[in-house]
Order: C-alpha cells, then structure tokens, then sequence
C-alpha cells in the first residue's frame, strides 16, 4: 500500500510539473498574428494612481505591437482594486498618453477575473463586428486566458506576454495549474 501511495504522488507531482511547464512554453511563445483587436488583461493599480511595474508592462507590450499594426482596438480590462482606481480607466490613460488614439479603446471595468475578461471583450467585440483576438498578459496567465476566450466564443485566439519577470511569477505559475482545470470544466458558450 505504501508503495502504491508513493507511486501514485509521484505521477500527480510530475503531472503536475509537466503542466507547469506547458503553461511556461505556451505563455513565453508569443503567438503573434494580425487580428481586431487586442486585449489587456487588468492588474495592480498603485497606490499613487499609476500601473504596477507587472501592468505597466502589458500596456507597454500592447502599444509596441498597436504600433507595429498587429491590431487596431485594444480592449482594457480590469476591476476596481482596493486602492480604489479604475483599472482599466488606468489602462486607458496610459495607452492615450502613449499614443492609442482614443477612440480606438473600450473599457471593460467589470473585468474582476479572467472569465469575466473573456464575457466581456466577446460582448464588446461582437457589438463592433470584431472577431479575431490577441490577449495580453503574463507568461503564465496565458493558456488559462487563452482557454477562457475559446469557452466565450472566440474561434481565434493569439497571445502576447508581458516582459517583466519577479520571483512572485513562481507561486502564480503553480496557482495556474488548478485554475487552467477549473476553467476546462466550464461548459463553452454556445
């Protein structure tokens, strides 16, 4: 018995490792492609009003590819924090200080998780006639986002991640994991 429950934690362990690094593979492996629009997904609003160092670089690698004519509307995402900032009113901003017209922008400020995100953009993307999407996120938020947008409707979906690394990624990357199972086992819309 003991060695059946020693086998038996062995496979869960590097079944568990190897989705991990799926999950890693897929986020940094940036599936670029012209489509209608992109979508940034929300995080951390600082205190003094402006994005996380880890928001900051999703906006950053939304304009590079804005401007490299990947897309031509970008969707901003997020909730309200408890800072109590807007995310995506944030996001906004920044974009238009950054040169994204304005008029090119939809706000979803009830993106509170990724799902929501996902609801959300197809809602916003069908009322303009949009269909292909580009998510933008971290590295290991990615598969999870990427399986959201499919459950929501989406036929295609493409990725970009966001280029700030810090040792927190290692417990969110592990948290993906659970997560990418929960979202599998939500029916797809129809």
């Amino acid at each position: 018995m003991k060695k059946k429950l020693i086998i038996l934690c062995s496979v869960i362990i590097i079944l568990f490792v190897g989705h991990m690094t799926v999950i890693t593979f897929d986020g940094l492996k940036d599936e670029l492609k012209t489509v209608d629009a992109a979508v940034i997904l929300g995080n951390k609003v600082e205190e003094n009003g402006q994005p996380s160092e880890r928001l900051q670089c999703r906006l950053d690698r939304a304009v590079e590819l804005y401007n490299k004519k990947y897309f031509k509307y970008v969707i901003v995402s997020g909730g309200v924090g408890k800072e109590g900032f807007d995310e995506a009113k944030v996001m906004k901003e920044y974009l238009i200080k950054q040169g994204v017209p304005e008029e090119k922008i939809f706000i979803d400020s009830e993106g509170d998780n990724t799902l929501l995100t996902a609801k959300n953009s197809k809602r916003i993307m069908d009322s303009k006639d949009l269909k292909s999407v580009m998510v933008i996120s971290q590295f290991y938020h990615i598969s999870r986002t990427k399986l959201a947008f499919k459950k929501a409707g989406f036929e295609e979906v493409y990725s970009a991640h966001g280029k700030y690394f810090e040792l927190r990624d290692i417990y969110s990357l592990v948290r993906e994991v659970p997560a990418y199972y929960k979202y599998l086992l939500i029916k797809r819309k129809t």
